[in-house]
């Protein structure tokens, strides 16, 4: 069994993604600003509250963590936000708050949490088709899929960094799938895939793919969006 640290856990792909987790006796810490009642049932769910969005609330969390456990195999930065609205309406605020979250979220936490990771360990990194080169971009998530594709470099750079201590770094790309989210984006547009058959798949990737891949960036869609 091992002990995995997973962000925005409070709704869609992070709440099933839990579940599933704990159901099958992993040791779950998850990290969100509101709890989901839904874990109260599983003493292998430790909840702690933060935003990534805020420094200090991140720093705060290496002594939590530590109460818990003193190691840690797998990291899932699954949390994000995300601004819809034309370029030109997009603020100064919208592009520091996506950016906090979705980049500097993601490496204040690999900074508190790499130095109680072992050989072995596994850190995935939930992207969006939208940072990736190349493929098709949409009007109104000039924020958001930058930051997505600087989430991805972010990991190929660690996955370097870090290959000698045997920690892997891997990105998952995703497509569409049936959350809040998606409907901020893309309102009205029906998935073709629900939170939990992703999480589903994030989990198995989570807990193997560390043996067959490190620095890659997976695409996992279906759909475009």
């Amino acid at each position: 069994m091992k002990t995995i640290v997973i962000t925005g856990t409070s709704r869609g792909i992070g709440a099933e993604l839990t579940l599933q987790l704990a159901k099958e006796g992993h040791t779950v810490i998850a990290l969100s600003r509101k709890n989901n009642p839904d874990f109260d049932a599983f003493k292998n769910i430790h909840f702690l509250s933060v935003d990534l969005s805020e420094v200090q609330s991140i720093e705060q969390l290496k002594n939590n963590i530590q109460s818990i456990t003193t190691s840690v195999d797998v990291i899932i930065h699954n949390a994000g936000a995300i601004v819809n609205r034309p370029f030109e309406e997009i603020t100064n605020e919208d592009f520091l708050f996506l950016y906090r979250v979705n980049v500097i979220g993601v490496a204040q936490l690999n900074q508190v949490v790499l130095p109680m990771m072992n050989a072995g360990g596994h850190v995935v990194t939930i992207s969006s088709m939208g940072g990736v080169h190349g493929t098709m971009k949409f009007p109104g998530l000039a924020a958001y899929s930058s930051s997505k594709a600087a989430a991805i470099t972010l990991s190929e750079l660690l996955a370097e960094e870090y290959k000698e201590q045997k920690i892997s770094f891997n990105v998952l790309a995703l497509g569409a799938v049936q959350t809040e989210m998606l409907e901020e984006a893309f309102p009205g547009y029906q998935a073709p895939i629900q939170p939990y058959e992703m999480a589903v798949y994030i989990k198995d990737f989570a807990l193997t793919a560390n043996k067959y891949f490190n620095g890659k960036v997976l695409q996992v869609s279906s759909t475009t969006p």
